[in-house]
């Protein structure tokens, strides 16, 4: 279970965020989540997009460097304290998480909180044995 993050490795120069997301367009390519960490030199973009395969070959096709890492998307409630609830979970269990971001793309009156776990399948065994619904894609 779970979907495909893809990371996409950027200088860090005005213009190549939209670059990317030209290529993407072009591609019809559309983006579900996406998430930026940048230090002086580059940045990491990480996007769930709705064609990931598509996705990374016009990436790659347009000179970006690409890589696909498993995560996990997890439905809750957009009412304040549910993502404390889904937090505890892990913290009980002692599953790290390396990073997460969230998307409102889905059903109203919920969110998206894409994972990457330092234990993916034990991640998601206790997602499962806590009733959490874990997206397949959104």
């Amino acid at each position: 279970m779970g979907i495909k993050q893809i990371s996409v490795f950027l200088e860090n120069t005005t213009g190549r965020l939209s670059e990317v997301t030209k290529t993407l367009a072009a591609a019809e390519v559309n983006l579900r989540a996406i998430s930026i960490a940048d230090t002086a030199d580059f940045g990491i973009l990480r996007i769930i997009a709705d064609k990931t395969d598509k996705a990374v070959d016009a990436l790659n096709m347009a000179g970006f460097t690409t890589r696909q890492t498993d995560v996990v998307a997890v439905e809750i409630e957009d009412t304040p304290g549910s993502l404390a609830k889904l937090m505890d979970v892990f913290q009980k269990s002692l599953v790290n998480i390396e990073y997460l971001y969230a998307s409102l793309e889905g059903q109203v009156g919920k969110a998206v909180v894409i994972f990457k776990l330092e234990d993916h399948p034990k991640g998601l065994k206790i997602l499962h044995d806590n009733n959490f619904k874990i997206a397949e894609n959104f």
